[in-house]
């Protein structure tokens, strides 16, 4: 039965006359007729009579209309109750740089929508000091970034522990070289004000290497893109092992190792100092701090 033309019929008998009913229901008065026929006809009975005194309820049409006011109330208190679900959802909002953000934290933040099925999350991808940036801005409460950030406004709890790895195209014919020569291969690293070219920077320095002494043949805002032109020989990266453990496993690009090279450090999720979280970001903080974030990569 459609509940358009039993609200027609409804809407018509309380008002006791065509015309009012078509106001208030903006229809024309041959449209709103038609309607109430193809109720009638629906039906296979007459439910109103006409005269110039308004509408009268037939037999059958007193039957339809007490039902109509049960299945029309029926209706308006789901769509109450939708719209009440929709007022009290919660939107979880977070900002993570592109190593977790495009790699590892889909999964988590599917897992934990499996557990909190009333949240729902939005996730934005950027390099790591956009998402300080936002933070500090106010635009997102929760960051995930790469490596520490040193800031009094910002409190950051380790997540995931990772290391850098060099990496070349699958053809090439070293498996291992000394950590000075890395300054003769070309290199292809993220952008300069990216965090992940900010802690290869403190790695090489601790090794004695300036960054600066580099042969950078190209900078990109892209891990993809990076993994592609490497894949295709045209150079070397420096990569987050948890960017690139599939290519690895599949033979796209391969490990070089360093002798007596240590490239670990972390991620950390990220938020303004005395940031009072609300209760669903409280639980993904805790969710996501714990054994069951169920990283995957």
């Amino acid at each position: 039965m459609d509940l358009d033309y039993l609200r027609s019929f409804y809407v018509t008998v309380k008002c006791n006359s065509i015309s009012k009913a078509a106001k208030l229901l903006h229809l024309t008065q041959p449209g709103l007729s038609m309607q109430i026929q193809n109720l009638e006809d629906e039906i296979g009975a007459t439910l109103l009579e006409r005269s110039n005194k308004g509408v009268k309820l037939t037999e059958e049409g007193k039957i339809v209309f007490e039902h109509a006011t049960t299945m029309l109330s029926l209706e308006d208190n789901i769509k109450k109750s939708l719209k009440s679900l929709e007022k009290n959802k919660k939107n979880l909002s977070i900002c993570a740089c592109k190593s977790l953000g495009e790699y590892v934290l889909p999964c988590s933040i599917y897992t934990f929508q499996e557990i909190y099925t009333d949240v729902d999350v939005e996730l934005e991808v950027h390099n790591t000091n956009t998402v300080i940036k936002k933070l500090l801005s106010h635009d997102t409460n929760i960051g995930v970034i790469t490596g520490f950030h040193e800031t009094e406004s910002i409190t950051t709890i380790p997540i995931l522990a990772d290391r850098l790895l060099l990496v070349s195209g699958p053809n090439e014919e070293y498996d291992e070289i000394d950590i000075d020569e890395i300054l003769n291969i070309p290199l292809i690293l993220r952008e300069e004000d990216s965090n992940n070219r900010a802690v290869l920077a403190n790695i090489l320095l601790k090794h004695g290497i300036s960054i600066e002494d580099l042969n950078v043949a190209l900078s990109s805002n892209s891990p993809e893109s990076i993994k592609s032109t490497v894949a295709s020989g045209r150079g070397f990266a420096f990569l987050p092992e948890v960017v690139i453990k599939k290519e690895l496993r599949r033979g796209i690009l391969k490990k070089i190792n360093i002798k007596d090279f240590n490239a670990k450090f972390n991620y950390y999720l990220a938020y303004r100092n005395n940031y009072k979280f609300k209760g669903y970001e409280e639980t993904f903080k805790k969710f996501i701090t714990s054994k069951k974030r169920c990283f995957c990569y």
